[in-house]
């Protein structure tokens, strides 16, 4: 043993690193993002059919001029609806939620998503980010108790779980553009 590797009495080493409490922020902070980021961005995406020719073994199109209907996904600004349609019918009945604040959180939805995960995977204020994920994944759970959906309210109290527990280790914040906030 030296002086590089004497420990304490408890077991621990003397000069901590803590570099893997930075690590560990730094993949709870990437998944947290993505996932943020991602679920608005689909905020903005449809199906559309179109109609493709069905291909032969060699790839060319079927001689009989025989047609398959294929479901292609895309994103636009006109396909935004931040909750979904089948679920703005249940709230909508709700006597608890009332009409404006659905119709706020349904605009909001996704560019608060969008906006919190991009500044938690570039460190714009982390912990802002943070906290705006929090109070998102709460409501979101709010609505679904109040609609008597319990499928998702587990899976979002995971999500509450963890962006608290990243809030715990930004301290750890290695990787960030401002780290203040």
């Amino acid at each position: 043993m030296n002086e590089s590797t004497s420990q304490n009495q408890n077991g621990s080493c003397e000069h901590p690193c803590h570099c893997d409490y930075s690590l560990a922020f730094l993949l709870l902070r990437g998944w947290l993002g993505l996932r943020a980021l991602l679920a608005g961005v689909e905020k903005f995406g449809a199906y559309k059919t179109i109609q493709q020719p069905i291909l032969d073994a060699s790839g060319q199109p079927d001689p009989g001029g025989a047609m398959i209907d294929m479901k292609v996904k895309f994103y636009s600004l006109g396909n935004y609806s931040g909750v979904p349609l089948g679920l703005k019918t249940k709230f909508a009945n709700e006597a608890l939620l009332p009409g404006f604040a659905l119709t706020t959180f349904d605009k909001l939805l996704g560019p608060a998503l969008i906006a919190s995960g991009v500044m938690l995977l570039l460190g714009l204020g982390t912990r802002a980010s943070l906290f705006v994920q929090g109070l998102i994944y709460i409501m979101l759970s709010v609505g679904l108790i109040l609609i008597n959906q319990p499928d998702g309210i587990a899976y979002l109290g995971i999500h509450v779980g963890l962006v608290a527990f990243a809030l715990m280790l930004a301290k750890h914040n290695k990787l960030a553009l401002l780290k203040k906030w």
